[in-house]
């Protein structure tokens, strides 16, 4: 599909659905070249989400605090600093990825975290954004992940502001990732607020 065998290899590795383990290990390798790698395959999901956020929070943006799930390597974390975001958290369940991240000077804090094992650190009245593909190999870690969220919403933790379905995701690697013959594969963006903690009167 135009693209060079070896990176569609690499990212064949990283859709086949594997164990999170397997999945942690891949992207721990992949970190060095995954920005040269998503640059080519045309990766919407950083503008997509950082436009999200910056409708969802439109001004004032220095203050707001961002939490940034599965961060990767901060490509997020550029496109809302360019929107004038400037509280940035960041986890990833990637070591790598994160030493990526981190070099990019831009989050305040980061975390090595995945979702659904372990509690989000987020302060109260803060935004969470993350984003995940929709192809065939990644519907169940989707369905998990909205499982995870599900449950922190029922929890009165977090409250849905957005989900929103991105037909043109990046360029697909193999014709039966294409949605409809589109060359293409569909993503979503999920953005969250963090519930205030409610006020315990004494007495």
């Amino acid at each position: 599909m135009g693209l060079p065998a070896a990176l569609r290899d690499r990212v064949a590795a990283v859709h086949r659905g594997s164990a999170l383990p397997e999945r942690l290990r891949l992207y721990d390798g992949w970190a060095a070249r995954y920005e040269q790698d998503v640059a080519a395959l045309e990766y919407r999901a950083p503008h997509l989400a950082a436009a999200s956020l910056s409708f969802a929070f439109p001004a004032p943006r220095a203050e707001a605090r961002l939490l940034d799930v599965a961060c990767g390597t901060g490509l997020v974390a550029r496109e809302l600093h360019r929107r004038g975001f400037r509280c940035l958290h960041g986890v990833d369940g990637s070591a790598g990825m994160l030493e990526q991240a981190r070099s990019t000077g831009l989050y305040q804090e980061l975390r090595l975290c995945v979702l659904g094992t372990e509690p989000l650190p987020a302060p109260a009245g803060g935004f969470l954004c993350l984003t995940t593909r929709s192809n065939p190999p990644n519907l169940r870690y989707k369905a998990e992940l909205e499982a995870a969220m599900g449950q922190l919403e029922q929890s009165g933790a977090w409250q849905k502001l957005l989900a929103q379905e991105v037909e043109y995701w990046e360029r697909a690697t193999t014709e039966e990732e294409s949605t409809q013959g589109t060359g293409y594969i569909s993503g979503v963006v999920y953005i969250y607020q963090k519930c205030p903690v409610p006020h315990l009167e004494e007495g």
